[in-house]
This record gives C-alpha cells, sequence and structure tokens, in this order.
C-alpha cells in the first residue's frame, strides 16, 4: 500500500492542491463570495453617500437663507411650521394621519 501511495503521490499532492485552490477561489476573505459582498456593501455606501451629501447640501441652502441677508418668507415659514402660528382671523387644522387596520 505504501509503494501505491509513492506511485500515485504527484497526482494526491496535485489533486489537493487544486481542490485547495478552487475552494480558496470561491469563499475565504478574498474570494469570489466575498467581492460579490462587498461590491454590494460598496454600492450601498455609494447611495447612502448620495443621500447625505443632498441633505448636506439641503442643510446648506437652508442654513443660507439664515446668514445675513434674511429671508423673510422663509423664516415666516419656518414659525408657521414649529410654532403652529398663523395670522388674524386665520384657522389652522391640524391634520394627523391615523393609520389604523381593523
Amino acid at each position: 500500500m505504501f509503494k501505491r501511495l509513492k506511485k500515485n503521490y504527484f497526482l494526491l499532492l496535485s489533486t489537493f492542491l487544486i481542490l485547495y485552490f478552487f475552494f480558496n477561489l470561491l469563499s475565504g476573505e478574498r474570494g469570489l463570495i466575498s467581492y460579490f459582498e462587498k461590491k454590494q456593501i460598496l454600492n450601498d455606501l455609494k447611495q447612502e453617500e448620495s443621500l447625505i451629501i443632498s441633505k448636506i447640501e439641503d442643510l446648506d441652502f437652508k442654513n443660507s437663507l439664515l446668514s445675513d441677508n434674511l429671508d423673510l418668507d422663509y423664516i415666516e415659514t419656518l414659525i408657521r411650521e414649529r410654532f403652529l402660528f398663523g395670522k388674524k382671523n386665520e384657522k389652522i387644522y391640524i391634520i394627523k394621519n391615523n393609520d389604523t387596520k381593523n
């Protein structure tokens, strides 16, 4: 039996190495499956980055409206939204959305 193993040593070793490299190609830290997972994470992070950039641009715009040159229309809109403030003889209705399913 030992003579058989000696004869087939190269075949066994090459089979083991091929299986080892094939397994590491598909799985592992730098494998194909990990590549697709990292690619999905990268796409998610790019979408999150674009969302955050749009929020920052919106906040910069709102901040610019509150800078030295005050935009009185924007300030009036803020006061109406936050403090439920209205003009004389103006009715303000607050509509609450109650999503109850029966």
